[in-house]
């Protein structure tokens, strides 16, 4: 078993359909219930062991960098990248190359909400298991990743946003994994998705697909990919 202490957070966007929301701020440091979405990550990981955490920035790096500083205050060690070019989530993976050397990593979007105890079960990656993709049940998988499984919960196929009458899956891709290393092989060889983007999800199919195991996780409870002002309205309801 291997215990996982680092984090890599992508926070580069600016979230355009978000529309003036994000004039001023990336879509990460939206707030939900008081409090930047990205912050909600940082401290659920922190809960569950986490100390050392990378945030990929972009889009407005400063409003990022100076609401999170070094990570003293949330007792954590933060580093930041900076993703100068907007190509694809495949290429970010990548700038967490030196922060991540040979040791295994969590891996969330920055606009990924999750319950909390979630994060304890990804930050023990078993032996022989290469990764973990999490996913949720019936989802709309026309906007994000369908993930095919075999009766083991390891992962098959994954599909970006199938149309209609492609194959597709009760599965939906959350947006959190746990990786080894070996991701920054496939991640390497990407070519341009036909949207001419390099894709985390290809890496991950090839991963799979070279007989690594890569295993699929449910999440439960509470899960929202804030894409949207609409989902935004509804995380920001009063109870």
């Amino acid at each position: 078993m291997t215990k996982i202490d680092k984090a890599v957070l992508l926070a580069a966007g600016r979230g355009t359909r978000m529309r003036e929301l994000t004039a001023d701020i990336p879509k990460p440091m939206i707030a939900v219930r008081g409090k930047p979405v990205l912050q909600h990550i940082i401290e659920g990981l922190r809960g569950a062991g986490m100390r050392h955490f990378l945030i990929v920035v972009g889009y407005r790096a400063d409003v990022v960098r100076d609401h999170f500083g070094d990570g003293s205050r949330y007792k954590i060690d933060i580093e930041y990248a900076t993703q100068v070019v907007q190509d694809g989530t495949g290429r970010v993976v990548d700038l967490a190359r030196d922060f991540v050397g040979n040791s295994a990593f969590v891996l969330s979007y920055g606009d990924i909400l999750v319950d909390p105890r979630n994060y304890k079960q990804l930050v023990d990656l078993a032996d022989g298991v290469e990764a973990i993709i999490t996913v949720k049940r019936d989802e709309d998988v026309s906007k994000g990743g369908a993930v095919f499984l075999n009766e083991r919960m390891e992962l098959v196929d994954l599909r970006e946003k199938p149309k209609p009458g492609q194959p597709t899956s009760p599965w939906y891709n959350a947006g959190l994994y746990a990786f080894r290393p070996s991701i920054f092989e496939f991640t390497a060889k990407l070519q341009p998705s036909p949207r001419g983007e390099y894709e985390l999800t290809d890496a991950i199919r090839d991963l799979a697909q070279s007989g690594k195991r890569v295993r699929a996780l449910e999440l439960a409870g509470e899960w929202a990919d804030v894409r949207d002002p609409e989902i935004l309205a509804r995380l920001n309801r009063p109870a």
